[in-house]
């Protein structure tokens, strides 16, 4: 019987804890440790760092920590697997090579490449398809100990290990579904450990520790932590990180579409969640590709208002500021009014508003200095008490994030090895075109009772996030007596009464009864994507938590 592959997880984003790595490979057993440096916002970032420097184009802070602990993971003969090569994996490669040669440590460095397809996207700035993890499993199977890629999905950090440790054919869809499940949990790092969780423990969530899976040959796992980390491990926190990021109950990569809806989690133990049950089905027969372009300059200005008056302040600044637009009208002009403040505060900050200016165009010049000097101008001439967060700014640019789909047979999916020798991997034999899952069938609502006016966030928890220019918000609840509520009375209509944003929007409702939970998609509500800041939140961080402070009646049994 082949052992348990323990993968654990060191970054869930690019600037995540610089220490993480030393952690993992310290705090105890793992056979593989990954690292997700990716995101939509992040290749953006990349890509304007190479126009700078052709050479560029991974994430360095990779390196510098792989400095630091590069003989401590050869001397515990753990694997290193990481999506930090980001553009240029080779180029990550290389320089990984060069400091494995100055250490003097002896170890094989492979990457994969195909996912860059810059050149059938001429107009965009980054152009890569979301690979699959059998590019991965080819290097290890080579012998690799570390493993540097570019635009895999997040969950390939784990699939791929995973089939090469196992021995998995592309055809193992239940087994490899179990991989992406527990890829997708591990990551985003700590939000697996109490991070970011809505039924957070201030003592709990100081510092956690980092996730690792214990992962099995029939494709189950087990989720848990280093022994003596901080945070915590429990089915809320796994389902909640199962909900991030995700849509429907199908969940779509390239080497399998894993259904959530038969995702099982089970306490088994402190700080360990078996997740079993989980199957599988074909991939869709296209990669996603993530294209990003400059979508042209932003500025922003915000007028702080302070004591009485606060709308009529408001308005005055922006009658005045219109006349200033009447001159050169930038394309995009948003006002947001921050109420923060409060009457009779003990302190000026709990006094102020702040009123957000934010303009956006294709000229710079539109909206740089003329138009912020403009605001500055006022400062004499305007509201009493008037002043600004910050000085008068040049515009900055912003990206623009897009999804395109092409055949997986026309990507060169590769595995580069370190003695040079190119092993293409090939694209599944068998796919399938993602149809809409049957609706579950429901509990009985709960009887009619005594109810109260009260958050949503009493009874469930909530955790967001952005795919693209759409939000997505995943709502669950712990007891099967709340879900008997939940189920019946979260609709895409109270979805709306509850987030106005969402009112004009298209809403889609995705019921897990599993996991006892709704996941709800809202197309469009970030824009153009998360680079192109078009809300307060461009992430849709904190969607979710505002969704639990709304206030609704509630069966005082579940209160």
């Amino acid at each position: 019987m082949t052992a348990p592959l323990r993968v654990g997880n060191a970054s869930g984003f690019y600037g995540d804890r610089f220490d993480a790595l030393r952690e993992m490979l310290t705090g105890g057993e793992l056979d593989v440790v990954t690292g997700d440096y990716l995101a939509e916002l992040t290749m953006l970032i990349l890509g304007r760092d190479r126009l700078k420097d052709p050479s560029a184009g991974y994430a360095r802070t990779f390196l510098r920590q792989l400095e630091e602990c590069l003989g401590l993971a050869h001397d515990r003969r753990v694997r290193v697997v990481t999506n930090a090569g980001g553009l240029n994996p080779a180029g990550l490669a290389d320089a990984v090579r060069e400091l494995a040669g100055r250490l003097g440590v002896p170890v094989r460095v492979a990457h994969v490449e195909g996912d860059d397809l810059g050149p059938r996207h001429p107009g965009s700035l980054t152009a890569h398809a979301y690979l699959g993890g059998f590019g991965i499993a080819a290097c290890l199977k080579e012998g690799a100990d570390i493993v540097v890629t570019g635009r895999v999905t997040d969950a390939a950090l784990v699939t791929g290990p995973a089939a090469a440790h196992f021995g998995w054919a592309p055809t193992d869809f239940d087994r490899l579904a179990g991989a992406v499940v527990a890829g997708h949990v591990l990551e985003c790092g700590t939000q697996a450990t109490g991070g970011n969780h809505a039924f957070f423990r201030a003592g709990d969530v100081r510092r956690p520790g980092f996730p690792l899976a214990e992962l099995h040959a029939d494709g189950s796992c087990v989720i848990t932590k280093h022994p003596g980390t901080g945070g915590f491990v429990d089915v809320g926190t796994v389902t909640a990180q199962l909900l991030y990021e995700t849509g429907g109950a199908r969940y779509a990569g390239p080497d399998v579409t894993a259904r959530l809806d038969a995702v099982r989690l089970t306490q088994d133990g402190p700080d360990r969640v078996r997740i079993d049950g989980v199957r599988g089905e074909a991939p869709p027969p296209d990669l996603k590709v993530g294209l990003s372009r400059i979508g042209g300059h932003r500025n922003e200005v915000v007028f702080v208002l302070t004591g009485l008056d606060i709308e009529a302040k408001a308005a005055l600044v922006r009658q005045q500021m219109g006349d200033v637009f009447e001159k050169a009208r930038p394309q995009e002009v948003d006002w947001e009014l921050v109420r923060t403040d409060r009457a009779d505060a003990d302190t000026e900050e709990g006094a102020s508003a702040l009123l957000r200016l934010v303009v956006r165009d294709p000229d710079e010049a539109v909206v740089g200095r003329a138009l912020t000097g403009a605001a500055v101008e006022l400062a004499l001439a305007s509201y009493p008490g008037f002043h600004v967060l910050a000085p008068p700014g040049r515009g900055s640019p912003y990206g623009v994030f897009e999804a395109a789909y092409v055949p997986q047979d026309t990507v060169e999916h590769t595995a580069v090895l370190d003695d040079g020798r190119r092993v293409p991997v090939p694209p599944p034999a068998v796919t399938l075109a993602l149809d809409a899952v049957p609706r579950p069938p429901l509990p009985g609502p709960l009887p009619a009772g005594p109810v109260r006016k009260a958050p949503l966030g009493l009874v469930a928890g909530a955790r967001s996030g952005d795919k693209g220019g759409d939000a997505n918000v995943g709502v669950w609840v712990r007891t099967d007596e709340a879900w008997r509520w939940l189920v019946h009375t979260l609709t895409v209509d109270r979805f709306r009464q509850l987030i106005p944003e969402s009112a004009r929007l298209t809403v889609t409702r995705h019921v897990l009864p599993e996991l006892r939970a709704l996941n709800f998609v809202v197309e469009g509500l970030l824009g153009a994507g998360a680079a192109s800041r078009h809300r307060f939140d461009p992430q849709a961080k904190a969607l979710g938590e505002w969704l639990r402070s709304r206030h609704l009646d509630i069966p005082e049994v579940l209160l």
